[in-house]
């Protein structure tokens, strides 16, 4: 479930995105997220722009293991609940996860600008990047 989260997240920022680095002059620009040493790493790199951002998880953990928690549940209810339910579990996980991409807003704000939509499909893979990690 995670690999596909991550190639839907993956293919959907390719298909559409908002993302501007402060004093970048213009796009396309490639980015690469990693974790190192417990902290989210951002390369980001476009014509004449190199950057790297380095942010805590700390703020992220919670919402991330409520995020994995809410996500099991959903694919438990998803086979045996009934609709009512399961639109309730969904509710609850896209909760969670708008949270999540808004601290990702928040912490990157002055740094790099993003719409909604572009911080929902990162916050997406910075939750695979925690898994695998």
């Amino acid at each position: 479930d995670q690999e596909q989260e991550r190639q839907i997240a993956i293919f959907d920022l390719l298909e559409e995105n908002y993302f501007y680095p402060e004093g970048a002059e213009s796009g396309p620009y490639d980015l690469r997220m990693g974790l190192m040493e417990n902290r989210l790493v951002l390369d980001v790199h476009g014509p004449a722009y190199e950057k790297r951002h380095i942010l805590s998880l700390s703020p992220f953990r919670g919402l991330i293991k409520d995020y994995f928690m809410i996500c099991e549940s959903y694919y438990q209810a998803i086979r045996s609940s009934t609709p009512s339910q399961i639109e309730a579990i969904d509710m609850g996980r896209r909760g969670i996860h708008n949270e999540g991409s808004q601290t990702l807003m928040d912490r990157l704000s002055g740094k790099i600008t993003f719409d909604f939509d572009t911080a929902r499909r990162l916050f997406t893979l910075v939750c695979v990047l925690y898994w695998r990690g």
